[in-house]
């Protein structure tokens, strides 16, 4: 297949973060992934992802947030445009250029957000004109995360995630994002998760979204929302990292209605009752000294766009 006449010569798209408002972990499939029931708010933190034709693939990387980040064919955004090409039955390539504002390793799904605008981006630039639902199973292939990032909005996730329906939100949700030192792996996390649940011999039922938080969005109730923040793999984050449980009280003790080790961590996410106290919130965290660095954010927001500014 060739490019349609729709091709273009370059696009911008840009995809937000995303925070787990509930990770209920399941017990471990037979594929080695976990059952999962989470709730997904996409916040705006920003990476934007540049593709234009080229001969063969490429990626380069600007921003504050890309040590870490490869830059061969393991890149989930090459491997998503790669993946796209193939899907399609063309033979194009495409430049990455990725502009990262999302921490790396830090539980927000960065590289999964470089894919799903990576998706988007080699979408509009070779013509192809899929829609969401044709690139979906590309993207749940590639990553759990991957499906919930080309919507954005507030989402149910179940399977290993990438299973993803929308959820009625209310209102808007003012968070603050406080940043370790060190990133963590996913699969650390989970390892970790197993083995203090074997340590504990407890018992690990089928996963699922607790009613009241789904009501609590439902009704735009910000600080019931706050009380019922819950992620089963904190206490193995925490294990991990031990240092992030006194970000957790120090984020807590200046006011914020909940917080949260954001997905696999180590970002802290704290979710605020407004703009003023967001900010508030922000500046008490740096002067305390307990991180290195805050991000500010409000979701719910839309999944990969092209950028509005482009």
């Amino acid at each position: 297949m060739t490019p349609a006449a729709g091709a273009r010569s370059e696009v911008l798209v840009r995809a937000p973060a995303k925070v787990n408002l509930e990770l209920r972990v399941g017990p471990l499939r037979r594929d080695g992934f976990h059952q999962l029931a989470t709730v997904y708010q996409a916040v705006s933190l920003y990476d934007t992802v540049c593709a234009s034709p080229a001969d063969d693939w490429d990626l380069d990387l600007a921003g504050r947030t890309t040590s870490g980040v490869p830059l061969d064919t393991t890149n989930l955004a090459l491997r998503a445009a790669a993946a796209l090409a193939r899907a399609a039955g063309l033979g194009e390539r495409a430049a990455l250029h990725i502009t990262k504002e999302i921490p790396v390793s830090g539980g927000m799904a960065g590289g999964s957000t470089d894919a799903a605008a990576a998706l988007v981006a080699c979408n509009r630039l070779w013509g192809l004109d899929w829609s969401l639902d044709e690139l979906e199973p590309i993207a749940a292939r590639l990553g759990s995360d991957i499906p919930f990032l080309l919507r954005g909005g507030t989402a149910l996730g179940s399977g290993r995630g990438e299973q993803v329906v929308p959820v009625l939100a209310k209102g808007i949700y003012h968070w603050v994002f406080a940043l370790a030192e060190e990133g963590l792996s996913t699969p650390e996390v989970y390892a970790e998760c197993e083995r203090l649940r074997e340590a504990a011999a407890a018992e690990v039922d089928q996963p699922a979204p607790t009613a009241d938080l789904l009501g609590a969005l439902r009704a735009g109730d910000v600080r019931a929302v706050g009380r019922l923040l819950a992620n089963d793999l904190q206490p193995a984050a925490l294990s991990l990292q031990p240092g992030l449980a006194a970000i957790l009280d120090e984020g807590l003790a200046q006011g914020a209605l909940g917080g949260i080790v954001s997905g696999s961590g180590p970002t802290i996410a704290f979710l605020a009752a407004g703009r003023e106290a967001a900010l508030d919130l922000s500046v008490a965290l740096i002067a305390s000294g307990a991180v290195r660095d805050v991000r500010r954010a409000v979701g719910p927001v839309p999944g990969a766009q092209l950028d509005p500014t482009a």
